[in-house]
């Protein structure tokens, strides 16, 4: 077992903007795991319905 890698995990959360309002993309969040526990999570980004690729940190979290 490698005791520095990487991975990439996508999820589906409950996000709100302004623009759209409540919508659930897929969210995709790399991080940096030290022998198996999660240390940093060095990005997060979301796929819009349209294809592109954009960052998390334009729309929040909703509960």
């Amino acid at each position: 077992m490698r005791v520095i890698y990487i991975k990439r995990q996508t999820k589906n959360e409950r996000r709100y903007s302004k623009k759209m309002g409540m919508f659930s993309p897929k969210v995709t969040y790399i991080k940096k795991y030290i022998a198996g526990i999660p240390y940093k999570t060095l990005h997060k980004y979301r796929e819009t319905y349209y294809g592109q690729v954009k960052c998390c940190t334009e729309c929040n979290l909703a509960y």
